[in-house]
């Protein structure tokens, strides 16, 4: 009786020692499927050992203009306005054509500011972006419109990549939409990163899910500065710095965060130069 009993023992921590291992390979599987090629903050050790040898020509100009989203919705526009001042503050020929920035103060800010002097600059903002060839700014927050060859009315507030791409060429740019999936792969996405890095005066906007790289929210839109080939990774240069640092991410999974559906079509990224 003592061995049979003995012998039921050692079964039974045999059966417990295998199903741990099995829930911990399981537990180990779920993590990698929700964490693929982990985020990387940008100013830690690895970030920065990244950033310094990765091909960052844009991210100099990119950050110099750099802005927060002006509230959750404004990522695209956010991201428009550091795209078109980098573009075009203090940068000859197309100086001249920036609008003013005249809506930070209003009249009553004003009064003590003597004329014919004006207190400010030729620059995009949040607030003068906006144009009547693209999405409006209370279409943007979610007024009620009619789509291009609908006399639906729908509400659905933020940009969408196609209207992105409509807002930037309403102000005179070369903007070429790549849409994740079956129009343009990742090796399409590869290929155009090292590309557009190593270039000046051309830059790209992301169009993603957050879900899909672990972090609360949805579509989200931001600047891309920098390509590390080693790690195979790129710096998204997050413009919600009120939920989300500056982060390197593979490129597999920035990809996989595109490749999901947005309304009408899938999400994807956009290549923006002067003509």
């Amino acid at each position: 009786m003592i061995f049979h009993s003995l012998n039921k023992s050692r079964q039974a921590l045999g059966i417990m020692i295998l199903l741990s291992a099995f829930l911990c390979l399981q537990a180990g599987h779920s993590f990698a499927k929700q964490t693929p090629g982990e985020l990387v903050n940008w100013s830690s050790d690895e970030g920065i050992a990244r950033f310094e040898r990765a091909e960052k020509v844009d991210f100099f100009r990119l950050a110099n203009f750099f802005e927060a989203q002006n509230n959750k919705i404004y990522c695209g526009v956010a991201s428009s306005v550091i795209v078109l001042n980098a573009l075009r503050v203090r940068n000859g020929e197309h100086q001249a054509r920036k609008p003013l920035a005249d809506t930070v103060l209003s009249e009553a800010d004003r009064q003590y500011i003597p004329k014919p002097f004006t207190p400010f600059f030729d620059r995009y903002t949040q607030d003068n972006i906006f144009t009547d060839q693209a999405k409006s700014k209370l279409e943007i927050l979610g007024k009620p419109y009619k789509r291009e060859g609908s006399d639906k009315e729908v509400k659905d507030g933020g940009l969408q990549l196609a209207q992105l791409q409509k807002l930037l060429q309403s102000h005179e740019l070369v903007v070429t939409k790549k849409v994740a999936g079956e129009q343009h792969s990742i090796d399409e996405f590869r290929k155009d990163l090292k590309t557009n890095l190593a270039s000046k005066d051309d830059y790209i906007l992301v169009n993603y899910t957050r879900k899909v790289l672990g972090q609360a929210g949805g579509g989200h839109i931001s600047p891309i500065g920098a390509f590390d080939e080693q790690s195979d990774s790129i710096l998204v240069m997050d413009v919600n710095s009120n939920k989300a640092d500056w982060v390197w991410v593979s490129v597999s999974l920035l990809y996989d965060a595109m490749n999901t559906f947005d309304t009408l079509e899938n999400r994807g990224y956009l290549l923006i130069s002067e003509k």
